[in-house]
Order: structure tokens, then C-alpha cells, then sequence
């Protein structure tokens, strides 16, 4: 009994990456996906992928930020995060990758116990490394995790110290599961 439930939580472990790895798949140059893990945050995250050439890719990513921090400070705004993706295999949208990356933030700040509000405006960027599947019905999965560094600048506050933006600021991690279509 235990057996046969090993062998089937093995193979049902193993067989999604045999999904992922179909050899005939149609050659794909666009990708659109979103960040899972965003959305859980309450944020919206999306990115478009294009294929440069057989070993690198360019992607740019949106995210929709309407985050309260510590329940003092409330962040809505935007971020864009250009990157350039370098593929291994030289199969670029399908496989491992490394990414460096830039982000630029901005930001509607309000402190709820003050009412004081204020512009955040935040530079920022890092490295990260994944792997991205396309499967040959063109559903894909990215996974990636790497190091991230920022600076930002309150603008337009009667004072500074109203505002926690330490969760924006300084070095962080980067990670992400993102699903979409390749086509």
C-alpha cells in the first residue's frame, strides 16, 4: 500500500514537468502573463514578453500597487520593470534564464493616523533567475526569484517621518509565479 501511493505521488510530481517539456511545440516570440503572488498582496502585476533572439528576451512588466503598510501608511500607484531575459538552452520564452532588471515606482502616499499625504517616487533594480515553461497549446508558467535594491524620495509631505516606506526601500527579494499565453 504505502508502495503504490509513493509511486503515485511521484508520478504526480513528475509528470507536469513531462507536460512542460513537449518537444514539437510551435515557435512562440509573445508572451502575456500575470504575477500570481501579486494578487495575493492586493496588487496587480502584468508583463509582456518578446523574444529577441534564440538565447534573450525583453520584458516589461506593470504592477497596480494599492498596499497599506503597517496599517499607518497606504501606497497607490505604479510600477514598470523593464528587463533583459538571457535563456541557456538558447531557447528564448522556454527554459532557465537569468534577468537583470530595472523598476521605477510611484506612488500616492496617506498616512491614516496624520492625513497627511505625499508623492513617493522610488528607482530601483537587481537580478533574478527562473524558469519558464510553455506548453505547445501555449499556456505558460514562470517561476523566478532573485535580489532587488531601491532608493525613493518623499515629495510633499509636512513631514517626512508620517511615512514608513521601508518595505520599498533598500535590499528585498524578488520572486514570482506568473501565468499566461504564449503565441
Amino acid at each position: 500500500m504505502k508502495k503504490s501511493l509513493c509511486i503515485l505521488l511521484a508520478m504526480l510530481v513528475v509528470a507536469p514537468l513531462f507536460a512542460f517539456s513537449e518537444t514539437e511545440k510551435p515557435d512562440r516570440k509573445n508572451v502575456v502573463k500575470i504575477n500570481t503572488l501579486t494578487l495575493i498582496l492586493g496588487m496587480g502585476s502584468v508583463y509582456y514578453e518578446r523574444k529577441i533572439n534564440d538565447g534573450m528576451s525583453g520584458q516589461l512588466g506593470a504592477t497596480y500597487v494599492n498596499y497599506t503598510f503597517g496599517e499607518k501608511t497606504k501606497f497607490t500607484g505604479l510600477s514598470v520593470s523593464p528587463e533583459v531575459r538571457f535563456y541557456f538552452q538558447n531557447d528564448a520564452v522556454d527554459g532557465v534564464y537569468a534577468a537583470p532588471y530595472a523598476r521605477y515606482q510611484k506612488f500616492d502616499l496617506d498616512n491614516n493616523e496624520t492625513n497627511d499625504n505625499a508623492s513617493y517616487s522610488n528607482i530601483g533594480g537587481g537580478i533574478a533567475l527562473g524558469r519558464q515553461w510553455i506548453t505547445k497549446s501555449g499556456f505558460t508558467m514562470d517561476l523566478f526569484f532573485g535580489g532587488h535594491y531601491s532608493s525613493g524620495k518623499i515629495e510633499g509631505a509636512s513631514g517626512d517621518e508620517s511615512f514608513s516606506t521601508d518595505l520599498f526601500e533598500g535590499f528585498g527579494i524578488r520572486a514570482g509565479f506568473l501565468l499566461g499565453f504564449a503565441f
